[in-house]
């Protein structure tokens, strides 16, 4: 996708789930990694994967929707994992059987954090995404709907406020670093959700400068913005990347992958009990704390998925909630 298996989120996690797994069943494994960020590059790299005899192809991210559109029937004898690749991202094109496309609702996670962040007694928070695509939108909207059912459950939607602005990027730079000072030491935000793949440094670089905190993404990204500051992560809106990765990958060794191609296939909460079973959550490393306990969480999923809590996924239109939020678009 935009980034590379160095992003310590999205790239990496996928990255790493088909590393082990092939190890652990002694399969050839290799990354190729395209030139440049478009499609002619990525479908270089999958006729270079092709030439090579590899016939799994995983690819995470979005941006392969068009690189699957234009080499599924070309490579009929392999087979291609996609994770976050929604029918929308294929341009109209039919989904080809020997292809499978997992997205995630990201809202309802990132529901699950901003519930979690108010109910921990922050009252000022921010949103940093990084594209404005569907699954960030998705990820921050569902922030702001949990974070406004907290404040009204605890009658302080009118003290809870909140930024909310996109990098246009998934790396932090400077200038974004410059973005989030201003956040964390003008306007007084104590808790930024970070969303983008590596966009989470510039806030954790801002945050460093005056004990504030971060929200991760994707995965439990405590131990890498812990670096920056111990304790600066709060929890995490993470999706079953790697639950993704094994589940298909020792499907298709099995020889059922039938089952699964040309599905495109939205996965969220399978369980209202067994927390490791969904492919959305938060962590064990989530801050609890007596606002929002691991007890508090389990009662909360156990909602969501009985429906007796429900989160919008329109990524067209904000939500409208109680609180103040001040929408400030792109940075750059």
């Amino acid at each position: 996708d935009y980034g590379d298996i160095t992003d310590q989120s999205f790239n990496q996690t996928t990255y790493e789930a088909c590393k082990k797994w092939a190890e652990e069943n002694g399969v050839d494994f290799t990354y190729f990694k395209p030139a440049g960020d478009s499609t002619p590059e990525r479908v270089a790299m999958v006729e270079k994967a092709a030439e090579e005899g590899y016939n799994v192809i995983v690819m995470p991210g979005y941006a392969f929707g068009g690189t699957i559109a234009e080499v599924q029937n070309d490579y009929s004898d392999i087979k291609f994992v996609a994770l976050d690749v929604s029918e929308g991202d294929l341009g109209g094109v039919e989904l080809a059987s020997n292809v499978y496309c997992a997205v995630y609702q990201e809202e309802l996670c990132g529901y699950m954090a901003g519930y979690a962040a108010v109910k921990l007694g922050y009252t000022h928070l921010g949103v940093l995404g990084g594209m404005a695509v569907p699954a960030v939108q998705r990820f921050g909207y569902g922030f702001v709907q949990g974070a406004d059912a907290a404040a009204v459950e605890m009658g302080i939607a009118d003290q809870v406020v909140m930024e909310y602005a996109y990098g246009n990027q998934f790396y932090g730079d400077s200038d974004i670093t410059a973005y989030m000072d201003n956040w964390y030491q003008t306007l007084g935000v104590e808790v930024v959700f970070a969303s983008g793949g590596g966009i989470y440094t510039s806030a954790a670089e801002a945050a460093a400068k005056v004990g504030g905190k971060l929200i991760g993404v994707d995965v439990d990204q405590a131990g890498i913005i812990n670096a920056y500051g111990e304790g600066m992560t709060v929890t995490s809106a993470m999706k079953g990347l790697a639950a993704t990765v094994n589940t298909l990958l020792t499907e298709i060794k099995a020889g059922n992958f039938a089952s699964f191609g040309g599905k495109v296939e939205t996965l969220g909460l399978v369980s209202g009990t067994d927390m490791d079973a969904n492919y959305v959550g938060i962590p064990a490393s989530t801050q609890y704390a007596e606002g929002f306990t691991a007890e508090d969480y389990a009662a909360l999923v156990a909602k969501m998925f009985a429906g007796e809590v429900t989160v919008s996924n329109d990524t067209e239109t904000q939500p409208e909630v109680a609180l103040t939020v001040t929408y400030y678009g792109n940075i750059k």
